[in-house]
């Protein structure tokens, strides 16, 4: 199965498993979260961009991933996505390297579903 793939599938079954219990609080969390990306005073390309820096300084792998599928939906390039690895390496120290590995791999695979 590719990275992809299952990623997305797992992603979306366990948030199936939070949202369908009766938490409040998390189900608000998950609308601000997504209302967070919607446009605004910046655009949706921008706003993810600026989602996979601090993903990468946090160093959230899930988090990297999905920003860089929203980056991909959002027709970023690979010349864009490596400036964001540059700054988010830079922001968190050596520290970010092992994921931004990951994130290459990850990007990679988003640029093999084309071909």
């Amino acid at each position: 199965m590719s990275l992809i793939k299952e990623f997305n599938d797992y992603r979306e079954r366990m948030n199936e498993v939070i949202l369908s219990k009766d938490n409040l609080p998390l189900k608000r969390f998950f609308s601000l979260d997504h209302q967070m990306y919607q446009e605004g005073a910046l655009d949706v390309k921008t706003k993810e961009l600026l989602g996979l820096v601090a993903s990468m300084v946090l160093r959230c792998d899930d988090c990297i991933k999905y920003h860089l599928g929203k980056a991909y939906e959002c027709k970023v390039n690979s010349e864009e996505i490596y400036e964001v690895f540059a700054i988010a390496n830079m922001v968190g120290g050596s520290i970010c390297i092992p994921h931004t590995r990951r994130a290459a791999e990850y990007w990679e695979e988003l640029g093999e579903k084309e071909e």
